[in-house]
């Protein structure tokens, strides 16, 4: 495929099959991450136009989220079903049914023939009446499509849509699937509202728009921009991409005027990040603090090279110097007895199943399976132990997942009081009125998409006995 006449439809299909991990001939190899993966399309192929850019986005994203519901349709009309198929022909159906399903702006008949096109393309002539037959019977029917159940119509694994219907019940579990499913706008947060103004002229000279977050007068949603680093004040540090959800769990370590108590001791505040990536909430942190005349060093780490790398330029770019914010590379699960109860803040989000993402990162309901869990809720308390240690008498611990799990989220928040002897503090005065609930009263909250605006999150904040 030449870069002077690039076939979008191809390089799709290519996509899709990098993130399933198959090559054309059957073979299987390391899948990529689809967040990765199109952002770095996008940066290759820069010189497309926003147009078909926005269409590259659109199909790879829009094939990968309801693949499940996908196969369904397609084994609903086809006599060879999607798992028998060649993987190249799989993933032409794939983003052919989601054209006609979906994309209101593509004629059926250009998306059968595309595919046919496709198809031959990539050698299978002999098919591409096969193709032809099968999406036309589809295009034919599409008003009359069932869908047996919630798994289909939403297109989630079985197993998550049972996990979530036993902790919420069916009404709210559908909201959640609707809110994965629903346009998922950048935020950001601006550190200088300055900026504000600019970067809002910026996207609405290209067609895009920006809106404030309810939650937080700093947060703002952006929509339809392809490369928010080109965005005035990107560069020099006006604004952090960053869920408010993220944003909320920073705000929430400062509940019952604890910011008060560290301005009234006058002394340097030690804040340790154990899992940072990309930096977002020890930025935040760092911001409040300065903005309250609270004198602090924050250390943010991560356990790879690139992870630190990420932050370290994240870091350089919002203008934060080594004396207040530092980036560096530590396993959290591998306990320091160096740094046992040094720290007045430890913010542990710590590594999770990420179901409460599925939103941005589509393909992590294919890769996640029930039986991970148990593995990844022990390296979890492997790294709060090591946290909660960390943290001094009258300290705090921010204990956050990006998953929507009981048992990462509301039985570890149990195990660090039980067993690590860690006292909920309540987070209800730090959250807007409006998503205040009963559990955030006793310290902990779970965000849901759709219902509460935000990615599926988990907040906890808990304090350390003693040091009054």
């Amino acid at each position: 495929m030449s870069d002077e006449n690039i076939n979008l439809r191809l390089l799709v299909m290519e996509m899709l099959m990098s993130v399933t991990g198959e090559q054309g001939r059957g073979e299987r190899r390391g899948a990529v991450y689809s967040n990765v993966l199109v952002r770095d399309v996008l940066n290759k192929y820069n010189y497309l136009s926003r147009q078909e850019k926005s269409f590259i986005k659109r199909l790879f994203e829009g094939t990968l989220e309801r693949m499940i519901e996908l196969d369904v349709v397609i084994d609903s009309y086809s006599k060879v079903k999607t798992n028998k198929m060649k993987p190249v022909i799989r993933a032409i159906m794939r983003l052919s049914v989601y054209q006609i399903l979906y994309m209101d702006s593509v004629p059926d008949s250009a998306a059968c023939n595309e595919a046919v096109k496709l198809a031959q393309k990539k050698g299978f002539s002999t098919l591409k009446g096969f193709v032809n037959g099968v999406l036309r019977s589809i295009a034919k029917n599409k008003g009359n499509i069932q869908y047996p159940d919630l798994s289909v119509k939403y297109s989630m694994p079985e197993w998550i849509v049972a996990l979530w219907t036993s902790r919420f019940g069916e009404e709210k579990t559908i909201a959640i699937l609707e809110g994965l499913l629903m346009e998922h706008p950048v935020t950001v947060r601006f550190r200088s509202m300055d900026a504000k103004e600019e970067v809002q002229r910026a996207l609405e000279a290209h067609g895009g728009s920006m809106t404030s977050h309810p939650y937080l007068e700093y947060a703002f949603k952006i929509t339809k921009t392809d490369d928010i680093t080109r965005l005035p004040h990107y560069a020099d540090g006006g604004f952090a991409v960053q869920d408010v959800s993220s944003m909320l769990a920073v705000e929430s370590v400062f509940a019952g005027g604890f910011m008060e108590e560290l301005r009234a001791a006058k002394e340097k505040v030690r804040i340790l990040d154990v899992c940072a990536a990309p930096g977002g909430k020890s930025m935040l942190m760092a911001d409040l603090l300065r903005g309250a005349g609270v004198d602090f060093q924050i250390e943010a780490r991560d356990i790879s090279e690139n992870k630190v790398r990420i932050m370290s330029e994240n870091f350089s770019r919002c203008g934060f110097t080594g004396a207040e914010l530092t980036a560096g590379i530590r396993d959290a699960a591998i306990p320091e007895a160096s740094e046992s109860e040094t720290a007045d803040i430890v913010i542990a989000d710590v590594p999770c199943s990420g179901l409460g993402v599925i939103g941005k990162k589509r393909d992590i309901k294919y890769r996640m399976t029930q039986e991970q869990i148990a593995d990844i809720v022990n390296l979890q308390r492997r790294i709060l132990k090591n946290a909660a240690d960390m943290v001094k008498p009258g300290g705090r611990l921010l204990f956050c997942t990006c998953t929507i799990n009981c048992a990462e989220n509301e039985q570890n928040f149990k195990w660090l009081t039980d067993e690590l002897k860690m006292a909920p503090v309540p987070i209800d005065g730090a959250l807007p009125e409006c998503i205040r609930t009963e559990s955030a009263e006793r310290g902990c909250m779970q965000l849901l998409p759709k219902l509460h605006d935000t990615d599926g999150f988990f907040v906890s904040v808990l304090k350390k006995q003693g040091g009054e």
